[in-house]
């Protein structure tokens, strides 16, 4: 732990005091940004990153603590104190900031020297902490998580969800440092929505401390307390004045996103005792060029072991085959440099996760009905060096999460989401239960995959393949039973000798006069209903619906007849990605046609549903006889 004497104390104020002039400055000089808020939780930022075990000539130690800035838009805070402790250029934050080119964007990014976690969306930032501090224990190495919030997102119920899970498993590791300025953008905290931050915070386990927040010292004094507390979870509540250390700009809430004009800037750089040298920096800005930055990638090695798949003869459910599969998995590298964890949400049984909870305890998170913080918390984890592995129902999994993994996907994770009771194969559960758009909801997070199965010995392989390669997947399935897939010789298809690769079509039957194109849980009917037309259909298994194979869809669809069916919302879903690929490759079939989900369906047995909404083998068949005459 580190210790602070009046010479680095006085040294800090010092700092202090040009960092606001950085605020100003940057802001300024991009004319947006968010001054008022950045200066009230400047202390804060200066005495964490001061404190925490960070070096900026190594900002990437695996061994480093993290430092996650919740509230982001007080970029320009953040970025002056990195910028002034030497993790980054000052002279480039002031002239860059929220330019295309430059890496300091409007919110605090993930990959510049000293963040963590991209943020923006207010009330995540602390399920990305419990997510580290989670990641350090799972990896038994002793790194401090600090997590720097405001105010106003403690209304979140995310928060709390939160705050409840750093208690559960015992998060000694990390510590919370709330700006507590009363100020928001519609007004005062205290009216747009009260919340007793101190006791919500008590009430959940967490101990809690209260300083003044511009007060280096008495920071610095509250963080030594709570790295030194080895049994609870710390929150430590900042008293502080928005717009700090300008007169004219304390407590006016209109400075919470307002840059200063010329005139403004000029009195207030006088008041902090600043040269007013901002011209210089709208030169360097004028000689940015006109092109993005390039992107961050921050990925880890996942060295894992991967066990030899299961093959399955009888009926079984692709949850089951998921489940055992990653039991595997978790099992073989219980003691591998990169761990494998399973993320619940009071669904073990129902998503098969409950052997991992059996037979290895350790690698199993059970975070309770809290979906948008486990979302979070499992793709913080995923990014700090865990294989991780996020199981739930597809209403809950898509829909419920859709902005946490949003925000996962601009984190680029390493997160597996697996959902399962997708589409009308839930049955009876009904309507607020049928997860219909696993393929089109996940397709807007731009930054995962989408594999969707057609039987348990493919989601078997599939499992174990995403477990060993780096990045974001959404793995989909049904919940019903199901016969394994074979091929015409009545061998199965997905056998002992398959492997499975990302983006190609699986061809289940070839025929001369319609292609059906189809995925998941309804390709056992595809090919049943195929089957009675023998020679006459084609069958395509297009597991990866975002990334097609042109050579394939071109021999099997440009000028025949294409029926599409699956077992998702009709208008973007697997016809629509395919509509679009034809018309942008070329690919003009003589027909095109589907079969989908055009409502919110009634309750029922799965097998009922398809039959009234046409995608039994039976209704299937029907159309295809229609087609093929």
């Amino acid at each position: 732990m580190k210790t602070f004497n009046k010479h680095d104390i006085k040294k800090l104020k010092q700092i202090a005091r040009l960092c606001r002039g950085d605020i100003l400055k940057m802001t300024y000089v991009a004319n947006s940004g968010h001054p008022g808020g950045s200066m009230s939780s400047l202390e804060i930022f200066l005495s964490v990153f001061s404190f925490a075990n960070l070096n900026p000539d190594n900002p990437y130690d695996p061994l480093r603590d993290r430092v996650v800035v919740s509230h982001g838009h007080t970029s320009p805070g953040v970025y002056s104190v990195l910028g002034r402790l030497g993790f980054v250029d000052i002279d480039q934050v002031i002239a860059g900031f929220r330019h295309h080119s430059s890496i300091f964007e409007g919110h605090v990014t993930r990959g510049i020297p000293g963040v963590e976690w991209t943020t923006g969306n207010l009330g995540q930032g602390l399920s990305a902490g419990v997510g580290f501090a989670l990641a350090a224990k799972m990896k038994e190495q002793d790194y401090h998580i600090f997590v720097a919030m405001s105010d106003a997102e403690q209304a979140k119920g995310q928060v709390a969800e939160a705050r409840r899970v750093a208690k559960k498993y015992g998060l000694s590791n990390l510590t919370v440092v709330i700006d507590y300025n009363d100020a928001q953008i519609s007004g005062r905290a205290r009216d747009v929505m009260p919340v007793n931050i101190r006791k919500n915070y008590e009430a959940d386990g967490w101990r809690v401390l209260e300083v003044d927040g511009h007060d280096i010292e008495q920071l610095l004094h509250a963080l030594s307390q709570a790295f030194e507390d080895k049994v609870n979870p710390v929150a430590i509540l900042a008293h502080t004045i928005m717009g700090k250390g300008v007169s004219f700009m304390e407590n006016d809430v209109s400075y919470h996103g307002k840059p200063l004009d010329k005139e403004q800037l000029e009195k207030a750089l006088n008041e902090l005792g600043i040269d007013n040298d901002v011209e210089k920096y709208m030169k360097m800005r004028a000689q940015l060029g006109n092109q993005k930055h390039e992107p961050f990638h921050l990925e880890y090695p996942v060295k894992i072991k991967v066990p030899a798949g299961r093959t399955y003869t009888t009926k079984t459910d692709n949850r089951s085959a998921f489940g055992n599969a990653l039991l595997d998995l978790v099992k073989e590298n219980r003691n591998s440099e990169t761990p494998v964890v399973a993320v619940d949400c009071d669904l073990a049984t129902s998503v098969k996760l409950d052997g991992v909870q059996k037979y290895v305890p350790e690698r199993f998170l059970e975070l309770g009905v809290q979906e948008h913080n486990a979302a979070a918390v499992a793709g913080a984890l995923s990014a700090d060096g865990v294989v991780t592995f996020f199981a739930d129902f597809g209403v809950f999994g898509v829909s419920e999460t859709y902005n946490q993994h949003r925000l996962n996907a601009i984190n680029h994770t390493n997160l597996k989401v697996i959902v399962t009771h997708c589409g009308l194969n839930v049955g009876e559960d009904g309507k607020t239960h049928h997860g219909i758009d696993y393929i089109s909801a996940p397709a807007n997070w731009l930054g995962y995959k989408i594999i969707v199965p057609a039987d348990p010995n493919q989601t078997d392989r599939v499992i174990r393949y995403i477990a060993s390669v780096y990045g974001n997947y959404l793995v989909a399935m049904g919940r019903a039973k199901m016969m394994p897939i074979v091929d015409e010789n009545g061998k199965l298809f997905f056998a002992d000798n398959y492997r499975f690769e990302y983006g190609k079509i699986d061809i289940l039957r070839k025929g001369t006069d319609v292609t059906v194109v189809t995925c998941g849980s309804v390709v056992p009917n595809v090919v049943e209903a195929a089957d009675k037309l023998r020679g006459k259909v084609s069958v395509l298994n297009v597991s990866c619906p975002l990334d097609l194979d042109e050579h394939v869809l071109r021999e099997y669809g440009h000028g025949k007849k294409i029926l599409v069916v699956e077992d998702h919302v009709a208008a973007l879903g697997l016809t629509s990605l395919l509509a679009k690929f034809f018309l942008q490759k070329g690919i003009i079939p003589s027909s095109f046609e589907q079969i989908a989900i055009q409502e919110h369906a009634v309750s029922g047995s799965y097998e009922a549903l398809y039959e009234i909404y046409g995608l039994s083998s039976t209704k299937i068949a029907e159309k295809l006889g229609q087609m093929v005459s």
